[in-house]
């Protein structure tokens, strides 16, 4: 193949995409530049059809290099190991907007590779990546219904931004990344601070526009490359072994779909019939292809296919769902704060059969997660940790720590209650959310945000506005549509999307969309907007009658942080010879920690408010600048022939000269004073060499 390059303006930089020089085995292969950032994207297909399976089986891996940025991987091992959270998240982006646009019944393994091979700290190599897997895909003769397009999405002063920069992403009020292609938008995952619907919806227009610029360049390369194929074969089920499964099926599903609301019943009910319909698998051979079988798992593909199609009808001939609710009818809910008593803040969140266990710990600045990016290293004072186990759904499997659902669960409600956090200078404390998903059918993230938002209020954390969520499904087809919301497990399984919105009553903070359908046009996105904040302010309200605000007073069980500046020429007297003066003072007044900044503030943390008390006046008396004339509180230190040394203020010591011991002569000093004795003195000198010289004497 040889070398073809296209470029396309991409916000202050081009996007350029070339193929024919890097991975040329690969099916597919395209390296993506904007700036100095240049990502490698490859696309590879296995030869045959995996078998037994009912899915399409799609691997995306997005890997960030260190010597990307000139950098050696910290740790031990000094190579790049796991993947990151950063790593973790990008991946499913790109496997989120790609995965609608294979066909059905398309069974061969597929990865997308993405390589980070230079970041110049300036171009997020995140849209680049996704566009990238795209025009691989393209390019590759793999069956894929693209391109699709991608932009980041910004707002700064009002205005709406493509392709932000870094530096404009800092003074941005939002952060979308949307992908789509010519018929509607297929991916949207990004946050913002509480911006109204109104400017959502006029971004989402934005965005969709600037998708095709993406798109367009990707469609000028496949010209330029022409056409290449692959072979395949897509796994279709012979027409009268589908009608033979409807035929034993459709009727008794139409009965529990219609009736059964509790999903326990349900499932269990659907279950006792697909083991009627495979009890005997030999009715279905006559329909097996030439030198093959019918076995249970094409049953069962079939099986879903037909309660997709019941779920479904029910939703447009009889407005109903499976569990009797209308299209815009949320589940009961029940909220409670304060379940736990030894935890800094908790609570327990329930919507029908969705439960969120939240629970807050606060900590100091020592707890911050550090994270080591390309464009460098930061810290994070925020964290919302999401567990699944299965027993929330009554199931059993291996507990191996968290997968990539459960990270990027957990950190779309982060960015769901991000926005509403105080600054550190408000409350300078580590916070630290975990939701334990107890139950789930369905939307247990937005779940996790609302039992999130109730449990730092429980926790005393000042939060701006209670922020809620809730997810919006799509049943399409015919020239019907039909938006859902507060959408169960099954309705995300045979619906077409999955829609998360979440925000305050003044507007969104964080927005997620996932398809099962290869696009949705922007105005129905639009009503799914609007519909979400109705559903939002019945949520709210059911969340602020179980506490209406933070509360004023916190766990006795947390740490008090105390707050001290002091001017950046003192910090060497308070930490002291290595760190000699603030283990002084954690051990003399038994306060947890202290933390000093480069900046001169001081953070003091103890759950005990005395020892806080006290350490605070021990380093307030430290850094205060003595006066001369002023009378001190003293207690002996040593004693020497010509007078005796005693601590003034905290750390900080003078002389008390026998001639200012006593109004009268004093012949011996260890007559008059002992080490540990208590008496006031008053500043007299401080010398040229800094001495402090005083007078117990004329302090009497």
């Amino acid at each position: 193949m040889k070398l073809e390059r296209i470029e396309v303006p991409f916000g202050a930089q081009k996007l350029i995409i070339e193929t024919g020089k890097l991975a040329k085995q690969a099916n597919g292969s395209v390296t993506v530049t904007v700036g100095e950032t240049i990502i490698l994207v490859t696309a590879c297909m296995s030869n045959k059809v995996r078998e037994d399976i009912d899915f399409f089986p799609l691997m995306v891996e997005y890997q960030e290099k260190t010597y990307a940025a000139g950098k050696i991987p910290g740790g031990f091992f000094k190579r790049e190991g796991k993947s990151t959270e950063s790593e973790v998240l990008n991946s499913r982006v790109i496997d989120r907007s790609i995965r609608p646009l294979f066909p059905e019944g398309f069974y061969n393994d597929v990865q997308v590779v993405v390589t980070v091979l230079s970041h110049d700290a300036d171009n997020d190599p995140d849209v680049p990546a996704l566009i990238g897997a795209s025009a691989a895909l393209l390019i590759s003769g793999i069956p894929f219904n693209g391109p699709l397009g991608a932009v980041r999405v910004g707002l700064v002063d009002g205005q709406l931004v493509a392709n932000p920069s870094f530096k404009e992403r800092q003074a941005s009020s939002m952060d979308l990344v949307v992908a789509g292609n010519q018929d509607g938008i297929i991916m949207i995952e990004g946050e913002a601070a509480e911006v109204p619907e109104a400017k959502i919806k006029e971004a989402l227009k934005f965005a969709f526009d600037q998708i095709q610029i993406s798109r367009k360049v990707q469609l000028d390369l496949k010209k330029a490359v022409g056409e290449k194929s692959v072979k395949y074969q897509l796994v279709e089920h012979h027409p009268e072994f589908v009608k033979k499964v409807r035929d034993l099926s459709i009727k008794k599903l139409a009965e529990i779909y219609s009736g059964m609301t509790d999903k326990k019943e349900r499932e269990n009910a659907i279950n006792v019939l697909f083991d009627t319909l495979t009890k005997d698998l030999s009715i279905y051979q006559t329909f097996a292809p030439q030198g093959g079988e019918i076995k249970a798992g094409a049953v069962a593909a079939v099986y879903d296919q037909i309660q997709y199609e019941v779920v479904r009808n029910n939703v447009f001939e009889k407005q109903k769902r499976a569990d009797g609710r209308g299209p815009k009818e949320i589940r009961a809910i029940s909220c409670e704060a304060g379940v736990l008593p030894r935890t800094h803040g908790s609570s327990l969140f329930t919507r029908g059969q969705t439960q969120s266990l939240a629970v807050v710990t606060l900590g100091t600045r020592t707890d911050e997660q550090l994270i080591e990016a390309l464009e460098g290293k930061s810290y994070r004072r925020f964290m919302l940790h999401y567990n699944f186990p299965s027993f929330s759904v009554g199931e059993t499997k291996p507990m191996r720590g968290p997968g990539r659902r459960e990270i990027g669960h957990g950190e779309l409600a982060a960015k769901s209650i991000r926005a509403v956090l105080p600054t550190k200078d408000e409350f300078p404390y580590t916070i630290r959310v975990v939701s334990e998903i107890l139950e789930s059918n369905g939307s247990s993230s937005m779940a996790s945000v609302c039992a999130g938002i109730l449990s730092l209020m429980d926790a005393g954390v000042p939060i701006k506005e209670p922020v809620a969520g809730i997810s919006i499904g799509l049943i399409s087809g015919e020239g019907k549509a039909v938006l859902i919301t507060d959408i169960m497990g099954m309705e995300d399984h045979f619906g077409d999307m999955d829609f998360k919105v979440a925000g305050s009553k003044n507007g969104v903070t964080a927005i997620q969309l996932d398809l099962k359908i290869n696009s949705v046009a922007v105005d129905l996105l639009e009503k799914a907007v609007d519909q979400s904040y109705e559903a939002r302010l019945t949520i709210l309200d059911k969340m602020t009658a179980a506490i209406a605000a933070p509360r004023t007073e916190m766990s006795p069980f947390a740490p008090r942080i105390a707050t001290i500046q002091i001017s950046q020429e003192k910090i060497g007297e308070v930490i002291g010879p290595g760190g000699k003066m603030i283990r002084k003072i954690i051990e003399e007044t038994g306060v947890t920690s202290i933390d000093i900044g480069e900046d001169g503030k001081i953070l003091v943390a103890s759950p005990d408010k005395d020892a806080l008390e006290k350490a605070v006046n021990f380093i307030k008396g430290m850094t205060l600048e003595p006066e001369i004339g002023e009378v001190y509180d003293s207690v002996v230190k040593r004693v020497v022939n010509f007078g005796a040394f005693v601590e003034f203020l905290p750390g900080r010591e003078g002389l008390v000269h026998v001639s200012e011991l006593s109004k009268t002569y004093v012949k011996d000093v260890n007559e008059i004073v002992k080490v540990g004795d208590r008496f006031k003195v008053k500043l007299v000198e401080i010398d040229q060499m800094k001495r402090a010289n005083l007078s117990k004497k004329q302090a009497e």
